[in-house]
């Protein structure tokens, strides 16, 4: 600076203040050039280039801002040998460096003249300004030089006591603070004992705050820590109490959990412990309740059951204690969803209120937005209602297929049907939700059952009718299948839509189950109380109900006002009470009493023990479906075959005579033998037990099949007396045909029940199978037709005739008497078959119209062995046949005779020219090729020629050859 201020002065430049303190250089060797240099520098104009060259020239270590020795530095750089023109040239370069340098920076000084001028004024102004600074602080230690000695030292001691008693005020507050709160944990044990959790958190959170007042003191240090700890416990309670609402839910224990997570600001995280306590209360309460069973059905043993698994642990429930297991089972499961249910309404009550404010008049909430919890408590309760169900189920299900239900009995079955239909029910109630889980699982249980269950039915069924005697089982005439148990749920409900359950639910008050039990109770223990009275009052005293009622029936032919209205129809549909369009009147009831002989006795129903235990069978299998629909083919498949094998059974013990079946008659319709056959391909096993298959699916299939019935030793059917097993072959067929009318009136409610697919299959069963049970009577009832009366006698008789008589006679001939003692003796024996068996109007028209047939035939086939005949003979066999059908009249009410024309046309016959015999022929293929080439022979015999018979014998083999 001073050399600076010297270059300034040479130059005729004068500083505004002389006095400035010296500053100095980092460079102290640093030589000003004279006047005389400069002057020279400026005269002589150089070149800029040449002059930045230079200084590019000079050593860095000059243009540092660090101090050092330039002579020290220089003279290092000297080598050891010295040469004295060498240093003529270094210091000429460093005079001319410095030279160079030089008029830079006077340059740069006459360049920056104005700005260092100003810059100079500003620090001369500054000194100033520190000098006049001096001078007060010399004047302010002055004055408290002189307050200090002005002062006593008595004046500051008071002030020191005051200030000290101040701050002991304070501090003994302080003091009295964190005594209450040190001892605030004895009141928060008290609240927690008493589950004021609401409480215990406020005060927790109020003594925190005051904590963080006192935080300065080592002691409150610990006790911020200790109140930490008592909040985190009263958390871990506050959980442990939310968890005991899953079990059993109540509104003030819950209220208080609730405003003690607000005033925590947890309510997400309230709803999410909650969700999972509900998930572990449903796994924890279903293990406790199966391993409780499980432990008293094994008794002292030592196997360690708590180890197992829920799944393992379902296994070794015993079939004895596995419908009272899942009982309570689902009890258990009901009062976990109540309690759910019961948190929702708790919610959608209380979230719209507004949160009480704490003490101090703020909400401790720490969420900003309340209408955010409301939403989201609201969605995580609507989302848990299907987690919570679809746990419930899985629990259910791995309980329902630990164990195998094919060999309980049908009615604890049925049971464990209800129970879960009734689950079902809740689950719907509980979240709108179909239970795929649940139906799969039990109708996996159901059809493994009822295949089981079938097959020994199907057994049963074989043995039944092997040992069935075929006697009446006597039934009250008003006998219905609804006053059976097994039908009584189609009493409590018209709907077959409906089960039990839901039967239960829809005859209580209104509302769902959960509203129902919302203050207790539980749906599951409906099912002991449920139970119907075990009677039933469905049997008649001696077959009968009353002599009473058997007089009434008859006390006057020509009045019918003591008929009950049911018995004067035709048919009434048992569910709906409809009658058809086509009633029957009055003289047809008449009719029907006097065909019916004098021991129709109010319409007896026919019926036996095997048709009953059939109808029984199938409403327990109509009462399983009813239960559970997912199973419906497959149990009205399995009714299809008990219709089908008793059926078969009925057919296969009175209806199966090969002599009789081909008679050509249309005994057996095309409909009835293809049901047969049927029947026969797909139930009945033909093969020998002891005949073994090497196929699988051959076995499988046989397992399927149940073995052809054998009828019982004990019926007789080749006596004469019993007309051949009359009776016992009405109660079977009529039996069979009441059982059909049992299934005509339950077809409504199966087709209610079976699947749309599935529908074309029970239509084919009701008009191929069931319409043909009606259409057994005519091939069993032909067999007694064809053994009661004697035909063979009456074609040797009428063989011993003769017909080629030359005078007309007035006396028909001994063979028409003799039929008709047949048919007189015919009628007695049937009369006293009635008495052991009400035969119906039907079947008796069909016995006497095929005994009628086959007289008629038997009459036709006696004329085609007449081997001369004249005209005087031809009327013979008008007046006989006349007096037979006369006197035939008296005995039967049957009109129009059954072939009456058969016979008349078979006689008008002979009569016929050649021409119109050959037309003839052709349009009556209804008699024989014997009977027509009779006619030929013995009506034209002797009036054509042979070619002419050859050709009318040609057009009755005709057929024959077709069909070859």
């Amino acid at each position: 600076m001073q050399k600076i201020k010297s270059l300034m002065s040479r130059q005729g430049l004068k500083s505004p203040q002389e006095s400035v303190p010296e500053i100095k250089s980092p460079v102290e060797n640093f030589r000003i050039p004279s006047k005389e240099e400069l002057r020279e520098l400026r005269e002589n104009p150089t070149d800029p280039q040449a002059e930045q060259e230079i200084i590019n020239s000079i050593e860095e270590i000059y243009f540092s801002n660090d101090s050092f020795d330039v002579v020290e530095h220089e003279l290092q750089k000297l080598p050891s040998v010295l040469n004295l023109h060498d240093l003529e040239e270094y210091r000429d370069k460093l005079k001319q460096q410095q030279a160079v340098v030089s008029k830079k920076v006077a340059d740069l000084i006459l360049e920056k003249q104005a700005a260092y001028v100003k810059e100079l004024e500003r620090v001369t102004s500054l000194q100033t300004n520190l000098q006049l600074a001096a001078v007060i602080c010399t004047n302010a230690r002055r004055q408290l030089n002189i307050a200090k000695e002005g002062f006593t030292q008595a004046s500051l001691g008071l002030l020191a006591n005051q200030r000290k008693r101040q701050l002991l005020i304070g501090l003994l507050k302080s003091l009295r603070t964190i005594k209450t709160l040190q001892r605030t944990d004895v009141r928060l044990s008290e609240m927690l004992e008493e589950e004021d959790y609401p409480g215990a958190i406020q005060l927790c959170l109020e003594c925190q705050k005051a904590a963080s007042t006192f935080k300065h003191y080592s002691c409150i240090s610990e006790l911020n820590s200790k109140l930490q700890d008592t909040l985190e416990q009263i958390e871990e309670q506050l959980d442990v109490a939310l968890s005991k609402t899953c079990k059993h839910f109540e509104v003030g224990h819950y209220t208080k959990v609730q405003l003690a997570y607000r005033l925590l600001g947890k309510t997400q995280t309230a709803m999410d412990q909650l969700h999972m306590h509900f998930t572990q209360a449903i796994h924890n309460t279903v293990f406790q309740v199966v391993l409780g069973y499980v432990e008293l059905c094994a008794g002292n043993s030592d196997t360690k059951f708590q180890k197992l698994q829920y799944r393992d642990l379902c296994t070794h429930i015993t079939p004895d204690s596995y419908i009272p297991c899942l009982s309570d089972l689902c009890k258990a499961l009901w009062e976990v969803m109540l309690s759910y249910y019961r948190t929702m309404s708790w919610h959608e009550e209380h979230d719209n209120e507004e949160f009480t404010p704490a003490a101090d008049g703020h909400s401790d909430l720490k969420t900003d937005d309340p209408n955010f919890n409301r939403s989201y408590v609201k969605k995580k309760l609507e989302h848990g209602l299907s987690r919570i169900w679809q746990d419930v189920q899985l629990k259910a299900k791995t309980y329902l297929l630990g164990t195998d239900l094919s060999n309980f009995k049908y009615d604890d079955f049925i049971f464990v049907l209800d129970i879960i239909s009734r689950l079902m029910q809740v689950g719907e109630e509980f979240c709108g939700s179909k239970s795929e889980v649940l139906q799969e699982s039990i109708r996996k249980q159901s059809v493994n059952y009822f295949k089981s269950y079938h097959r020994i039915r199907l057994e049963e069924l074989r043995m039944f009718l092997e040992n069935e005697t075929w006697e009446l089982c006597p039934v009250k005439s008003n006998f219905s299948i609804l006053q059976l148990h097994e039908f009584k749920f189609m009493q409590q409900s018209r709907s077959p839509s409906v089960s039990p359950s839901k039967q239960y639910t829809s005859s209580s008050a209104a509302g769902s189950l959960f509203d129902q039990h919302q203050n207790g109770g539980n749906p599951f223990e409906q099912q002991t109380d449920n139970k119907d009275d075990e009677t039933e009052d469905v049997l008649a005293a001696n077959g009968y109900e009353s002599d009473e009622l058997e007089k009434s029936v008859y006390q006057d032919d020509d009045s019918d006002s003591d008929v009950p209205e049911e018995l004067k129809r035709d048919y009434v549909d048992e569910q709906t009470g409809d009658v058809p369009l086509k009633s029957v009147s009055k003289e047809t009831l008449k009719t029907r009493k006097k065909s019916d002989y004098y021991l129709n006795k109010g319409n007896t129903l026919i019926l036996t023990n095997t048709t009953l235990n059939v109808i029984r069978l199938v409403g327990k299998y109509m009462q399983m479906m009813n239960i559970l629909k997912p199973i419906a083919f497959d149990v009205i498949h399995c009714m299809s075959q008990l219709f089908d094998y008793y059926l078969y059974a009925v057919y296969t013990f009175f209806g199966r005579e090969d002599m009789y079946e081909s008679t050509g008659l249309g005994l057996i319709s095309s409909r009835l033998r293809t049901t047969l056959s049927r029947i026969q391909e797909s139930l009945i096993d033909l093969e020998a037990p002891s005949e073994t298959s090497g196929s699988l699916t051959t076995t499988e299939e046989r397992k399927e099949k149940v073995p052809s019935p054998h009828l019982s030793h004990l019926v007789v059917l080749n006596s004469a007396e019993t007309l051949y097993g009359l009776a016992e072959r009405v109660v079977a067929t009529e039996s069979l045909v009441f059982l059909a009318d049992q299934f005509e009136c339950l077809q409504p409610h199966l087709d209610a029940m079976m699947p749309s697919a599935k529908k074309p299959f029970l239509q084919q069963f009701y008009s191929q199978t069931v319409s043909t049970a009606s259409e057994l009577r005519k091939p069993i009832y032909w067999i007694v037709a064809a053994k009661a009366i004697d035909y063979e006698q009456m074609l040797h008789l009428m063989a011993s005739v003769k017909w080629d008589i030359k005078e007309i006679m007035s006396q028909h001939n001994v063979y028409i008497d003799t039929l008709l003692k047949e048919f007189e003796h015919f009628q007695k024996k049937l009369s006293e078959v009635s008495k052991r068996v009400r035969i119906p109007f039907q079947v008796s028209n069909v016995l006497w119209e095929h005994c009628i047939r086959l007289a008629n035939r038997t009459i036709v086939e006696g004329y085609a062995n007449v081997k001369k005949c004249s005209n005087e003979g031809r009327a013979l066999m008008q007046l006989d046949f006349q007096q037979f059908l006369m006197k035939l009249e008296k005995l039967t009410d049957i009109r129009p005779i059954p072939d009456k024309e058969f016979v008349e046309t078979y006689i008008k016959a002979y009569y016929l020219t050649e021409n119109d015999m050959e037309r003839w022929i052709k349009e009556h293929r209804e008699y024989s090729s014997k009977q027509l080439t009779n006619l030929v022979n013995i009506c034209l015999g002797s009036h054509i020629n042979k070619k002419a018979r050859q050709k009318l014998i040609a057009a009755i083999d005709e057929p024959e050859r077709l069909k070859r």
